[in-house]
C-alpha cells in the first residue's frame, strides 16, 4: 500500500499514515502509532497491534474530513485530510418486475425484515486483518455492466443510487471469492437481492454477492480467496443475468472498483 504522510510532527516515535488519492467510496487503510486511538465521524476506529485501522468514504463525502487521534498518553489531535469529489452518471433500466420496484405493503413489510437480518450481519467487527492481502475480481473479463454511485431510474422510477460493481455475465458463471474471509449471511431467495452471500473480511469490511442462482456456502465458514461461493444469475430484482459485488465498511457502501489488488 502506498501511503501519505498526513502528520509529520503528530507523535514523536511515528507519523500517522493514510492511503494516497482518497476519493469518495474509497476504502481507506491507515497507520498510526500502536495504543493510538482513532475515530472517524464518530466511530470509534479497531487499531490492529502494528497500529492499522480502516475507515470507508462515502459516496457523497464531503471535500474535507477529519480524524480524531490520540496517542497513548491521551494526548488528542485532529487531522483533515481532503477528499476528490466524483461525478456519477444516471442509469436507466427498464423492464423490471414491476412489483420489485412499487412492492405493494406485505412485500416491502418482508424486504424491511430481510434488509434487517443484512444490515445485522454487518455489524460485526472481528479482528481478522484479510483485507491487507487485496481484492480479487470474483469474475475475471466480464463486461462492467452497473457501476458504483450510479443513480437509478428503474422503470422510470427514481431510485437510490447503484452501490455496487455489476459483471454481466452467463447463467451458472462460477462466483469467487475476492479475498479471505468469513461467511456472515447466506440465503436463496431473498425478494430484491435473491441468492445472496455475505463475506466479512475483518474490521468491518465486508463483500455482498446478489442475485446468485446457486449458493454454495453457509453462515460461519472460513473461505479463501478463489474459493466458488455459488454460481451468477439473475434472481431477485435483474434484467438479465450479472454479478452484483457490493462493498461495505459497517453501514457505509463503497465502490469495489477502488479496492487494492493484491501484491
Amino acid at each position: 500500500m502506498t501511503s501519505v504522510l498526513v502528520a509529520a510532527a503528530s507523535f514523536a516515535a511515528e507519523p500517522v499514515r493514510l492511503s494516497e488519492h482518497l476519493q469518495q467510496g474509497q476504502l481507506v487503510i491507515g497507520h498510526a502509532p500502536p495504543g493510538s486511538r482513532v475515530e472517524f465521524d464518530g466511530r470509534k476506529l479497531r487499531i490492529g497491534n502494528d497500529g492499522t485501522f480502516v475507515f470507508g468514504l462515502s459516496r457523497d463525502a464531503a471535500p474535507r474530513e477529519e480524524l480524531q487521534i490520540s496517542d497513548a498518553s491521551g494526548k488528542a489531535r485532529t487531522f483533515a485530510f481532503d477528499v476528490e469529489q466524483r461525478t456519477y452518471p444516471t442509469e436507466r433500466v427498464n423492464g423490471l418486475p414491476q412489483q420489485t420496484v412499487t412492492p405493494k405493503p406485505e412485500i416491502l413489510a418482508r424486504i424491511e425484515r430481510e434488509q434487517a437480518a443484512v444490515q445485522a450481519a454487518r455489524t460485526r467487527d472481528d479482528a481478522r486483518e484479510d483485507f491487507l492481502d487485496g481484492f480479487s475480481l470474483p469474475v475475471e473479463g466480464a463486461r462492467i455492466s452497473g457501476v458504483y454511485g450510479s443513480q437509478r431510474i428503474d422503470n422510470g422510477v427514481p431510485k437510490a443510487p447503484h452501490m455496487g460493481l455489476d459483471m454481466a455475465v452467463p447463467t451458472g458463471t462460477p462466483v469467487h471469492a475476492p479475498a479471505d474471509g468469513v461467511v456472515s449471511f447466506a440465503a436463496k431467495d431473498l425478494f430484491l437481492t435473491g441468492g445472496t452471500v455475505l463475506i466479512d473480511h475483518g474490521y468491518g469490511l465486508d463483500s455482498s454477492f446478489l442475485h446468485l442462482s446457486r449458493v454454495d456456502v453457509k453462515v460461519g465458514e472460513r473461505i479463501r480467496r478463489g474459493q466458488v461461493i455459488g454460481l451468477a444469475g439473475m434472481t431477485g430484482r435483474a434484467t438479465g443475468p450479472h454479478v452484483h459485488w457490493g462493498f461495505n465498511w459497517f453501514e457505509v457502501r463503497l465502490d469495489p472498483a477502488l479496492l487494492p489488488k493484491p501484491q
